[in-house]
């Protein structure tokens, strides 16, 4: 194995081709667990219109919150579970086991079949394979940050350890990748109804390249002393969390360096993607594509990050990074949104609207699987501006009991509560969506309005229902028309059941601008240059929060417990306070009527980490980790 080095001529010296072969073989394969971690997050749409759709809203909502909590809530007690193990039996054997359970599950989703063909079995089996996935991130990350630090000369740990760090984001650019080739050699349509499968399926060719490089690996020099000096620790986890002097370092670990920096990192690689098509309504394809590309112009600034905490310590990186998101986000974000969608930025810059309601009438929307129905009339005006990226305010001036309405421009729309509604609750939707969306419209937001498929006997409510497209009912029967059997109208759900009663066929009719509204990004404006300039922007504080991590969470713990010790902070700082924050942000921009809003959420817990590392983290790189037990 490679020698550990403690003369000064170590960090100079070229990397031997044992380290090489050390960081090369724990860097990939945990890329490829960090690629089929992400696939699931990236293909949810095809996974729950496979899984979920075909049941109850209660059941699927039960579904989604457990195929959330699996991904991202049980990373900790994987770290808990194979941190243990690793500083029990090896580093080595411990993170051969994890990226075997994370390939077979992933590979199992790629054949599992859908509720249609094996009922409620199938959804249960995709959340178990989910659990398995999350308990398997949870052992993975710690093996491998640990295994090459152990294999790195002092001086050098932070450029050694820095090549792992980029396996999340090469995982992430590997599945963005994966899935965009996929879908261009399929279409759309196939890779909706099957197509989605393959990606996960291709993991079983990584998994086994993997596996056959891991085991011609050896244990880790810094464990295998320890184990034949008889230091090891009898129980990890008592000892690095029930002893307060450990304790204590776990959770200085968590506060002053993890928190800040999963804030940033997922402020910079999946909310930004998030704000792009979510709230700037930029096309999936045109986003996944400019994130990509920004991936694979920062990624080598890990590496670089990595390099100059050997030489300027950790600590000054990181706060740095730190530092530079919170005084940056608001207006790095507010030039996505010019260069993005530039007519909505224009249109919220002089528009807002105005959502009159009764005091109690309005809730902090907090829905982090997108399952939660929020019924009162202020919640779902505010919930659906704040889908079409409205700015707005609220005034709780109502009476009691009163509907809210929302003012946009000159035109007021009342809004409706969904339960008062009853079974009008839908119409009472249908109707406020297409008057508020009217008054978007004619105030200067880019809103489409796209065709409507009309069957014959639904042609006369619906040119009644939509005076303004001054529709003849008569001279539409007189243009082009389509016959559609009974079965497919309703599969289409243009009909119910009793609506087809028992007609065979029926005539279809394309009406155009008669469909719903929705709010787009122009293509031809979407300025893809400074995008992936901002992105790119982005990514460099990830990697300047990340990649000097690893090596100052390693040199934090004793070899005996280091494993266990690094491990849990790292994963509730990413799982939880990072994984949070998608749905974190958008409630409190629901909340406030801005879109920007939101992004106090990483600012402040930022700020948090910031003061505290600034106060008592210690700077590491000078530790000689062989010689802490």
């Amino acid at each position: 194995m490679a020698n550990v080095a403690t003369a000064d001529d170590a960090k100079t010296r070229p990397m031997t081709g044992e380290e090489k072969k050390v960081i090369f073989a724990s860097s990939l394969g945990t890329v490829f667990e960090w690629y089929d971690f992400y696939l699931y997050g990236s293909l949810a749409v095809y996974i729950g219109a496979t899984f979920f759709s075909s049941y109850p809203e209660t059941t699927r909502n039960i579904f989604a919150l457990l195929a959330f909590a699996a991904g991202f809530l049980v990373r900790p007690f994987g770290a808990l579970v194979f941190g243990r193990l690793g500083d029990l039996v090896g580093r080595k054997y411990t993170f051969l086991v994890t990226i075997l359970i994370m390939g077979l599950s992933t590979f199992l989703v790629g054949i599992l079949p859908g509720a249609a063909q094996i009922g409620i079995a199938a959804p249960i089996l995709l959340i178990v394979l989910r659990m398995l996935q999350g308990l398997a991130l949870g052992g993975e990350y710690g093996g491998a940050a640990t295994y090459v630090a152990e294999h790195a000369p002092n001086g050098r740990r932070g450029y050694f350890t820095s090549w792992i760090q980029t396996t999340a984001t090469l995982g992430l650019f590997l599945s963005l990748v994966v899935i965009l080739l996929v879908q261009f050699a399929l279409g759309k349509e196939a890779f909706a109804a099957w197509g989605w499968r393959i990606p996960f399926l291709l993991s079983c060719v990584l998994l086994g390249i993997s596996v056959w490089i891991r085991l011609k690996m050896n244990e880790s020099p810094a464990f295998k002393k320890m184990k034949e000096e008889g230091k090891g620790s009898k129980a990890p986890l008592k000892e690095a969390f029930g002893q307060w002097k450990n304790a204590k370092i776990a959770l200085l670990a968590l506060f002053g360096a993890v928190v800040g920096q999963a804030v940033v990192w997922y402020s910079g690689q999946f909310y930004a993607l998030f704000f792009l098509t979510g709230v700037l309504k930029v096309d999936g394809q045109s986003a996944n594509i400019m994130v990509a590309i920004s991936l694979l112009l920062g990624t080598g600034f890990f590496v670089f990050f990595g390099w100059l905490s050997d030489k300027i310590g950790r600590k000054p990186i990181i706060m740095a990074g730190l530092l530079l998101a919170m005084l940056t986000y608001f207006p790095l974000f507010k030039a996505l949104t010019w260069a993005g969608n530039p007519a909505l930025a224009q249109a919220q810059a002089t528009v807002r609207a105005t959502v009159t309601a009764a005091p109690d009438d309005c809730k902090f929307q907090f829905n982090p699987t997108g399952t939660a129905k929020f019924t009162t009339s202020c919640d779902i005006a505010t919930a659906f501006l704040t889908r079409n990226s409205v700015p707005y305010d609220v005034v709780t001036t109502a009476a009691a009991g009163t509907p809210a309405t929302v003012k946009i421009g000159e035109a007021t729309i009342n809004s409706y509560d969904a339960i008062a509604a009853g079974d009008g609750a839908k119409a009472a939707g249908a109707a406020f969506e297409k008057q508020t969306n009217m008054a978007l419209h004619d105030a200067g937001y880019p809103l489409v309005r796209g065709a409507a498929k009309v069957p014959e006997s639904k042609l006369d409510g619906f040119v009644a229902a939509n005076p303004e497209l001054a529709l003849d009912a008569a001279a539409v029967r007189g243009g082009e028309k389509t016959v559609v059997p009974a079965d497919k109208l309703i599969a289409d759900k243009l009909l119910t059941k009793d609506e087809v009663g028992a007609a065979t066929e029926m005539a279809v009719y394309t009406i155009a601008g008669g469909g719903t509204y929705a709010m787009v990004a122009d293509p031809a404006n979407v300025n893809w240059t400074t995008i992936i300039a901002v992105l790119t922007v982005l990514v460099i504080y990830v990697t300047m929060v990340y990649g000097p991590i690893a090596a100052l969470l390693v040199e934090m713990f004793p070899t005996r417990i280091r494993y266990t010790g690094m491990s849990l902070p790292y994963h509730i700082g990413n799982g939880w306070f990072g994984g949070l924050l998608p749905a974190t942000a958008f409630a409190m921009s629901a909340a406030q009527g801005d879109i920007y809003y939101g992004l106090w959420y990483p600012i402040i817990f930022a700020g948090i980490t910031l003061v505290i590392g600034m106060l008592f983290l210690p700077e590491t790189k000078d530790r000689d980790i062989h010689a802490m037990d």
